[in-house]
């Protein structure tokens, strides 16, 4: 049977995955409430099409940073991409550079950073830092990305500790065991710093950190993991050049917002200082859409990657990608949108309290 949406790679997936890998993708914090919700706020806004416009041409590419994409179709950090498809996360980079869009890599990833630039060179690369307790390490592991072109730093700040995700407990689960964790760090530093772990993270980040970050590196800085206006103006006031709605895809902390509801409070609160990303729930042409109305420059994928990945590998990855750019495009044409900047907060309708 042919995949033509999203849902159809998720339920294959799920097929040839084994138990443990399947509920670490899909698994969230403690009753999956916000993991659910992420899905479902998206469902209760309706769209408002206007009619009667050419749009015989229709144009869904975008900027995120200065850099051109094909369309506001990007993807999220996730670690470890192996537990998909063997090649992991080179697979992933080959099909986003064939895409034309960005790739967020995690810290976490399961393939080395010289491996995954060395399979897309030609790609847009941002990197995704998990703050290490460990300074020396944070610098070097900025530095290293930066020097191999990634082109902006996105630091993860919902994570002071894990989540609770019952079922990666359920299941005994233990990535450092399962899987050969790439050692971050370069050789010859092996012996004079501490072994980045999986569960090392920084309890205590905060925005002092974050101007430490910005004297170590030129690359522009995003925060992932925003979902409030409070938060969201300290991110202006700090300079910060970009914010990623985002609540871990309900893997941290249950029962807060979903990302689509939280973007209005963040987008008003930044007021057009800087750019605004979303990422949690995108499963449709549709969902980008009324996420771009909303205020969102570009929405990120997070599991449907890794669905992908483990039903087709890169081809399922380019597939993906493809199957949404192209739902974006007649979601475009049938609200009369021929361009990004033709999508507006007037196409959308929430429902009636």
């Amino acid at each position: 049977m042919a995949l033509v949406c999203l849902t159809d790679f998720q339920a294959q997936a799920r097929e040839r995955l084994s138990k443990s890998s399947w509920d670490f993708i899909e698994g969230g914090a403690d009753d999956c409430i916000t993991r659910d919700d992420n899905i479902a706020a998206f469902k209760k806004i309706r769209l408002r099409p206007r009619y009667l416009r050419d749009v015989s041409e229709v144009d869904t590419r975008t900027t995120i940073q200065g850099e051109e994409i094909s369309a506001p179709i990007c993807i999220s950090p996730s670690g470890f991409h192996c537990l998909a498809w063997p090649d992991g996360e080179m697979s992933t980079a080959r099909a986003a550079q064939a895409a034309k869009v960005c790739y967020i890599t995690s810290t976490y990833a399961s393939c080395s950073f010289e491996d995954i630039v060395a399979a897309a060179p030609g790609g847009l690369r941002w990197f995704q830092l998990y703050v290490q307790p460990d300074q020396q390490l944070n610098k070097q592991l900025v530095q290293r990305v930066e020097s191999l072109g990634f082109k902006a730093l996105v630091i993860t700040v919902d994570t002071p500790i894990p989540g609770n995700r019952r079922h990666d407990i359920r299941n005994q689960l233990d990535l450092k065991m399962s899987l050969m964790l790439k050692d971050l760090r370069l050789p010859k530093e092996r012996n004079s710093i501490p072994c980045l772990q999986t569960s090392a993270l920084s309890k205590s980040l905060c925005w002092d950190d974050i101007s430490w970050f910005q004297s170590i590196t030129r690359l522009p800085i995003i925060l992932k993991g925003i979902l409030t206006k409070e938060d969201a103006e300290l991110a202006v006031k700090h300079n910060i050049r970009g914010i990623i709605v985002s609540n871990h895809g309900g893997r941290q902390l249950d029962e807060v917002p979903s990302s689509i509801d939280a973007l209005t409070e963040v987008v008003a609160a930044v007021n057009g200082k800087i750019e605004v990303y979303l990422d949690g729930g995108v499963r449709t042409g549709n969902d980008v859409l009324k996420a771009l109305a909303l205020g969102a420059k570009c929405t990120f994928l997070g599991r449907p990657i890794l669905w992908g990945l483990a039903c087709k590998g890169e081809d399922g990855v380019r597939e993906i990608l493809n199957i949404l750019k192209n739902e974006f495009h007649t979601s475009m044409t049938l609200t009369g949108c021929r361009s990004i900047a033709e999508i507006s907060r007037n196409l959308i309708q929430f429902p009636r309290l």
